[in-house]
């Protein structure tokens, strides 16, 4: 049985990839994920402040330098021997990480502006990234932003790490565009290889106690995998571009309808997460069991079975849906008043 696939030019050896997240923080936890058989690993990410605060210290080294060089020695360390910032330690990880295991290891940057992207982007393509994902994170907070200079703003960061670094490039992104289909194409369009959908808002909570806005976060559950499943079923028809499912992930069924709908490869940490990277090895073993049964040889037998057809039009195929999911909703809800 082949499960192999390809995903931004990169052939793997399953469509199953570990997302961004806590199990990839260290070259022994990217070597468990590579063990327990997945395809590819995208990094934790690194975040544009980090990139910028490391930036500001060497520019605040380097000032020193200049100022007196004697001096400045009193009191830092010089620039060579100064203790790595959180930038190079990252960049040093992707190289560790890439040469410890065969699968494609993937750098992760999270970022919302332009500035930082691509000095580091270039630096870790050099250090051995297969590919960079580019995790654009942008809540406009500016209640003046225009909605066209949200947009632009992502086609600035693609391009210009698009001609910045060699390796190919993914784009991360909110799935709460005006028209997330268009600006999906408009990101290829940019220079983006493929698409990660959709990046995950993590919303504060609050606390009605201490009368304080406090950090959230909650791995994600099956029913969230619906969102993306509905653009990549939208999407797999009309680009080229490689499409990587991620959210909603829990069980083989999740693996496998991302596929029928479209998807190059299905991402998942949350899995992972509760379970242990070793439910990687579940996973796909569902999937085999399910291709076993249902008379399938590849992946590529069945991708996109369910991806919404070229021909038609997509606006109503879309709204024939969610009709017809409320028309099912009134007739279970509404019998249950009798």
């Amino acid at each position: 049985m082949d499960l192999t696939t390809d995903y931004l030019g990169l052939r793997l050896r399953n469509p199953l990839v570990a997302s961004a997240g806590p199990l990839s923080q260290t070259v022994d936890g990217v070597r468990g994920l590579a063990d327990a058989g997945i395809g590819a690993v995208v990094m934790y990410s690194l975040f544009e402040e980090q990139v910028r605060q490391q930036a500001a210290r060497d520019a605040e080294l380097a000032d020193l330098h200049e100022e007196s060089f004697a001096e400045a020695l009193s009191y830092f360390p010089a620039a060579e021997t100064a203790e790595p910032g959180v930038a190079d330690r990252y960049v040093a990880l992707i190289e560790r990480a890439a040469s410890a295991v065969e699968v494609p290891v993937i750098a992760s940057i999270n970022g919302a502006n332009l500035g930082g992207w691509v000095r580091i982007a270039r630096q870790l393509a050099d250090a051995g990234a297969a590919a960079i994902e580019l995790n654009v994170y942008f809540v406009p907070g500016d209640l003046h932003l225009t909605g066209a200079e949200v947009e632009q703003r992502h086609l600035d960061i693609v391009g210009a790490v698009r001609a910045a670094v060699p390796v190919p490039i993914a784009v991360k992104l909110s799935p709460y565009f005006s028209s997330p289909g268009n600006m999906a194409l408009r990101l290829v369009e940019a220079g983006a290889d493929g698409l990660v959908l959709f990046n995950r808002f993590l919303q504060p909570e609050v606390d009605i106690e201490a009368l304080t806005v406090t950090p959230s976060v909650a791995l994600s559950t099956r029913f969230e995998g619906r969102l993306p499943r509905t653009w990549i079923a939208a999407l797999a028809r009309h680009t080229r571009a490689s499409l990587a499912a991620t959210s909603g992930v829990e069980e083989a069924a999740d693996v496998i309808r991302y596929l029928l709908a479209g998807a190059d490869v299905v991402m998942t940490t949350s899995a992972l997460v509760r379970h242990g990277a070793g439910y990687a090895e579940v996973l796909l073993a569902g999937l085999q069991e399910w291709m076993r049964r249902r008379g399938y040889a590849t992946v590529d037998d069945f991708r996109g079975l369910l991806a919404v057809p070229a021909e038609v039009d997509g606006t109503s195929y879309l709204r024939a849906g969610y009709v017809a999911a409320l028309e099912k909703a009134r007739r279970v809800y509404g019998s249950l008043r009798h």
